[in-house]
């Protein structure tokens, strides 16, 4: 291989590394920035990583936001119709917050609860995350199951041997 072949190869070699690097670097940036949503289901679960900051979607329980007297702190309870999940916000809410409403809270845990940073309220009745929509369509669906007898709908065959049609 002559000289220039060489340093030509060296070059393209050393651009490719320099890209690999680069691009590692800001793959790795990115992933710490992330922010995952997640259900109260979820957090009960335990798939929330210890001390990781994330989003947690879901309806505000009616009957369940209590102010502190003399501070923006704010208490609420944010469910999905299976499992419910303390908040704690000291700031202004939304103009839009309200109970039965959809909210996406973002903060980390600490004893118990949520602390948030940021309270999004929803922006129109429509709005709602779809892995929260899940999730209640889910809890409705188990409790209109639970609520009705069970019925057994597999065709059984008459005792006399004949068709069950």
């Amino acid at each position: 291989m002559n000289p220039t072949r060489k340093r030509r190869l060296w070059m393209a070699a050393l651009v490719l590394m320099a890209a690999a690097i680069g691009g590692s670097l800001i793959v790795w940036a990115l992933q710490r920035n992330v922010t995952y949503l997640h259900s109260p289901t979820d957090v009960a679960a335990g798939k929330v990583p210890e001390d990781a900051r994330f989003r947690l979607g879901g309806v505000v329980r009616e009957g369940s936001v209590a102010r502190t007297p003399g501070s923006l702190e704010v208490g609420f309870v944010v469910t999905d119709r299976f499992h419910d999940y303390p908040v704690v916000y000291d700031g202004i809410l939304p103009d839009m917050f309200r109970e039965g409403t959809s909210v996406i809270a973002t903060g980390r845990i600490r004893d118990g609860r949520l602390v948030a940073d940021e309270v999004l309220a929803k922006h129109d009745e429509n709005y709602m995350p779809k892995e929260v929509a899940d999730a209640i369509a889910a809890a409705k669906a188990k409790d209109a199951a639970g609520a009705a007898p069970a019925v057994d709908a597999t065709p059984r065959a008459p005792a006399s041997g004949g068709s069950p049609y």
